[in-house]
């Protein structure tokens, strides 16, 4: 029996350590035991902090594992890497991972190889200590290189919209660069133009270098100023030719930050006049089910064994399923109560896979872990809509 380590035990992971199981794999999971769901899911549990890289390659080295991997994590991701790399396993450089781990050094990557993105900088002066002096300087700094408000000030080193902002004029530059900076692990705040457009995302997995692309997803977000996803729906409604140029976009975005094996997800941004920017590319699965579940309902193709087969070095290409079908999923908050309804009356509609409400509390949600709950779905023809 083959055993696989994966960096992480939350609800994140959990549909990892069931695909996994289902495949017969010993599981060994990596994380605090708060919140660590898969802790009775899996076969063996260590409370390690997922970042202790050093303290969980002794452990996988004593329980010889046969492959590493997470899925929905950027902050697991590196330590997935540096675990593959020291044990000649199949996955990302360290280096890769770290740097698709930090938005400035991968923004630099991409203005590197000419890969389309926002205008950006990156703040490390604390502003909280001197607000009126740092900012300021900050300020006359950011017109000189050519930025215009509003601008995008968001952590460096976070995901799940934690610490995002759009700001509209420059008396709240250094309000929401510390605010940025509060959340960041390495007190980083990156500032960017702001690119007035739809979002979309986009999911690949690669082997050896070789890229595949799987699906483009449709987001809807709160807009501003905190861009929290309310819904996915799969497929985007975009051209072939649009899909065709992202597809290509992604490909060589992946190759200018050293991704060469498992997961990818990449964040967009689509003016009305077609330019094409790229806003950041996570070195894993989309999490808010999108890779976990979405990709599956709308491709047949099943990307959790794929992350798997990547880790275990079994890796066979995509190859088409079945037809392709209309997948997505609707969050609960207090500006989506209407999701509630289909929470509750789940049964009366065949369109809905799964449907759960997690928090009775409803918000007017600031990050992604603020929402109370999901409806997903799977439709032959169109999306299924929630008036």
């Amino acid at each position: 029996m083959k055993t696989l380590a994966i960096i992480g035990a939350s609800y994140l992971q959990r549909p990892l350590v069931e695909k996994a199981r289902e495949l017969g794999l010993r599981t060994i999971c990596f994380s605090w035991v708060d919140g660590a769901v898969c802790r009775d899911l899996c076969d063996v549990f260590y409370p390690i902090s997922i970042t202790e890289k050093e303290q969980i390659l002794d452990i996988c080295r004593r329980e010889q594992i046969d492959g590493v991997c997470t899925i929905a994590s950027d902050v697991a991701a590196p330590t997935v890497a540096y675990v593959a790399e020291q044990m000649g396993l199949r996955g990302n450089s360290y280096e890769a991972a770290v740097r698709a781990n930090n938005k400035y050094q991968m923004r630099r990557a991409f203005k590197k190889a000419g890969v389309p993105c926002p205008l950006f900088t990156c703040v490390t002066e604390d502003v909280s200590r001197q607000p009126s002096a740092v900012s300021q300087t900050i300020a006359e700094k950011l017109k000189k290189e050519g930025f215009r408000m509003p601008l995008i000030v968001k952590p460096s080193d976070r995901s799940g919209s934690l610490g995002v902002q759009k700001v509209v004029d420059w008396f709240q530059l250094d309000a929401a660069i510390a605010r940025a900076q509060e959340v960041s692990f390495r007190g980083e705040a990156m500032v960017e133009e702001y690119i007035e457009g739809r979002e979309i995302s986009v999911e690949f997995i690669s082997y050896m270098a070789t890229h595949y692309p799987l699906q483009i997803t449709d987001k809807v977000t709160t807009e501003a100023p905190y861009f929290v996803e309310l819904a996915h729906h799969q497929p985007a409604d975009l051209t072939p030719e649009q899909y065709d140029e992202i597809y290509a976009i992604t490909a060589n975005a992946l190759d200018a930050l050293g991704i060469m094996n498992g997961a990818s997800h990449a964040e967009y941004k689509i003016t009305k006049d077609g330019r094409i920017a790229v806003m950041e590319i996570g070195g894993r699965m989309g999490g808010d089910f999108i890779g976990s579940d979405l990709v599956w309902l709308s491709t047949g193709y099943d990307f959790l064994r794929g992350v798997i087969d990547v880790a275990l070095d079994q890796f066979r290409p995509p190859i088409k399923a079945r037809e392709q079908m209309y997948a997505g999923v609707y969050f609960l908050t207090a500006d989506t109560q209407r999701v509630k309804y289909y929470i509750d009356h789940a049964d009366e509609y065949p369109e809905i896979v799964m449907a759960e409400q997690t928090d009775e509390e409803l918000r007017h949600v600031q990050y992604s872990a603020q929402r109370s709950g999901y409806v997903i779905y799977q439709k032959r023809d169109g999306r299924f809509m929630i008036d």
